[in-house]
């Protein structure tokens, strides 16, 4: 019986040790591992005019030793388009994510872009925020931007 008790002991122990070492884990320990940093995480574009320019890019450095590669990249709703490229950025190089707001839509807003890589700093929150006010004269409104570009 005791031997039985000891044998469970160690069992519980060895799957619970096991489960714990996730890949993420693994990753943050690869000191070689790409990592991620943003010139800066929040962007706010203070008034915008009705379909005004509501586009930004989030300039970022990969300063880590491996290439590194955004898996996906994903805005907290449809008014917000991200677009980034799926090619490596190797150790130095800087790229960009791009993110156009929908700026026909009046009122104050703040929105959330989150950025998947294979960094150790996997997962990084961007943030704009600003306030869209209408135009008063039709005449002065500047002419609307398209989400995303028209097809032929």
């Amino acid at each position: 019986m005791k031997k039985l008790f000891t044998l469970l002991i160690i069992s519980v122990l060895v799957v619970t040790t096991s489960c714990s070492q996730s890949p993420d884990s693994l990753l943050r320990r690869n000191k070689n591992a790409p990592k991620i940093e943003f010139e800066n995480q929040v962007h706010d574009f203070g008034t915008i005019l009705q379909g005004g320019d509501g586009k930004y890019e989030f300039v970022f450095t990969n300063t880590g030793k491996e290439p590194l590669i955004l898996n996906n990249v994903k805005s907290s709703c449809g008014c917000t388009k991200p677009e980034w490229s799926a090619e490596p950025v190797k150790h130095g190089d800087k790229a960009v994510v791009k993110v156009g707001y929908n700026t026909r839509l009046v009122g104050p807003f703040t929105k959330t872009i989150t950025v998947y890589s294979n960094a150790n700093n996997s997962t990084v929150t961007l943030t704009i925020k600003g306030t869209v006010t209408p135009v008063e004269n039709p005449a002065e409104q500047p002419a609307a931007q398209p989400a995303e570009p028209s097809k032929k």
